[in-house]
């Protein structure tokens, strides 16, 4: 048994999505028992627990939005929806006897780096409201970058009289038959759910600021006898796996790499766009997208300009000015405003992807407080670790969102990359933090190449405020990160 300070060492994990389950599998089969999951749910899946909008579903192809070591024969659908993606999260917590080590309805609110006992102090909240302190060797945040809802700061939100909510708390209780709904946002999660709900509503307003490009999804429903045969012949699916690992690499490429491949892809995208929107004259104008490809992500969907296209379905593109209890409130180019009526407002825009691990209140060596030491944007060594936090790490922390690719292959990578430290960790028998220097010289190289990169050539969720720091995307290619995120003993130093 791996032991710290001369016992076993107790290791905290933030959240029981695709990565406190990556890195929780990863540590238990090293050895480490004394492993606990804090979850302020009542259930395991992190984002895809709580996005249970109509029409829920994952861009990727589920063959690969999967571990490599727990591969599903049972996919409803190449790309599942949301339903199927919870059901296998909750799989993989009872085939890899996770779920033991997990305490539910508890919310960390912060988390202090004790000097003198070299370890942390986490303070927890129940779903009664009652405090608690933890106190572990080892702290790993898995709190992901989409799981805190963004609203756009327009005047009057608070004066909307009827329902209003985001997508990510859909409100199921809302009856939508019939109803003036208006929808803010036109990114990954209105893609999915605008034509799922545009047949039962009356009338549907759909408010874009930025429009996305959007290329063909090739879904299928897998039957019975393909079910059979991924059993039978695991090296069938693997061969999904594969074909599809390649296709996302090759959007990487074409955003990172090579302009010809981008403009093969833009054409696909005109060509697409153009044929969904044909049913309603100047649909096509307002639809198709003023940036380069590949700025903002790319989003898979056969369905969504044609719902656009229906008669009780309308694309403002104008700027809102305000919201009121009876409606949404635009201006065109003279000014002239129109107040579009709504019965229900839907908010689809987006998270806060950019501020990492907040709202919790994280507290290091000396004093430091995370979110002063990342003010001007988050950044960690590979996206887990942090100078002068010693043993706190991180799952799809900062730069270690994928622009094309699998967000899962990355966190098996950094599941890696957490078990080795925890290894030296323990072999040291004292906490370890990443060089200043390292981290530094690795930041360097990280913006370097994301400034030249085309996630620099317009606004987008990727960046601080929309226009600053890129701290989400990592800049090169998805099998880069995982060649090259390994574990270093000489890039962390030891803290007294």
């Amino acid at each position: 048994m791996r032991r710290v300070q001369g016992r076993a060492p107790s290791i905290a994990i933030i959240g029981s999505g695709f990565g406190g389950l990556a890195a929780a599998i990863e540590l238990k089969r090293r050895g480490y028992q004394d492993v606990v999951l804090l979850e302020k749910a009542d259930e395991v899946g992190g984002v895809w627990r709580d996005n249970t909008y109509p029409g829920a579903a994952c861009d990727v192809p589920s063959p690969i939005y999967s571990f490599s070591y727990a591969p599903n024969p049972r996919w409803p659908h190449r790309f599942s929806t949301q339903p199927a993606i919870l059901d296998y999260l909750r799989s993989v917590a009872d085939t890899f006897d996770v779920r033991r080590h997990i305490r539910f309805g508890v919310e960390v609110v912060a988390a202090t780096y004790d000097e003198d006992e070299r370890r942390w102090r986490v303070d927890l909240q129940g779903a009664d409201g009652a405090g608690e302190t933890l106190d572990v060797d080892v702290l790993v945040s898995a709190v992901g970058q989409l799981s805190r809802p963004a609203f756009a700061d327009i005047p009057g939100r608070a004066e909307f009289a009827g329902p209003s909510f985001h997508s990510a708390q859909w409100r199921h209780d809302v009856d939508l038959a019939g109803k003036r709904v208006a929808v803010i946002g036109t990114g990954a999660s209105a893609v999915q759910f605008v034509p799922a709900i545009a047949p039962e509503v009356g009338a549907m307003t759909v408010f874009q600021r930025s429009a996305p490009y959007l290329l063909l999804r090739p879904d299928r429903r897998f039957s019975q006898a393909h079910h059979r045969l991924f059993r039978l012949l695991p090296v069938v699916q693997l061969a999904e796996r594969g074909f599809w690992f390649g296709m996302l690499e090759l959007l990487g490429v074409a955003w990172i790499y090579s302009r010809l491949v981008a403009g093969v892809l833009k054409g696909c995208s005109w060509l697409h766009m153009r044929h969904g929107a044909k049913a309603k004259p100047g649909l096509f104008a307002q639809v198709w997208p003023d940036y380069p490809i590949g700025c903002k992500r790319v989003l898979f969907s056969g369905d969504y300009v044609p719902a656009l296209a229906r008669p009780n379905v309308d694309l403002v593109t104008d700027p809102i000015t305000r919201i009121t209890p009876t409606g949404v409130v635009t201006a065109d180019p003279g000014g002239r405003e129109t107040e579009h009526p709504a019965d229900v407002l839907i908010w689809g825009t987006g998270f806060k992807a950019t501020e990492f691990l907040a709202p919790m209140k994280v507290t290091g060596a000396g004093g430091r407080v995370l979110d002063a030491e990342w003010a001007g944007g988050a950044r960690a060594y590979y996206g887990v670790s942090v100078p002068h936090f010693p043993n706190l790490h991180l799952m799809y922390g900062p730069n270690t969102n994928t622009g094309a690719g699998s967000v899962v292959y990355f966190l098996e990578a950094q599941a890696r990359f957490l078990g080795d430290l925890v290894d030296e960790v323990a072999r040291r028998g004292c906490p370890l933090a990443v060089r200043e220097d390292v981290e530094s010289a690795y930041d360097g190289w990280v913006q370097d190449r994301l400034t030249r990169s085309v996630w620099s050539r317009c606004t987008s969720w990727y960046r601080v405020g929309g226009s600053g720091r890129i701290t989400t995307n990592w800049p090169l290619l998805g099998s880069q990160y995982h060649h090259q995120a390994r574990f270093r003993p000489g890039d962390y130093e030891e803290v007294a």
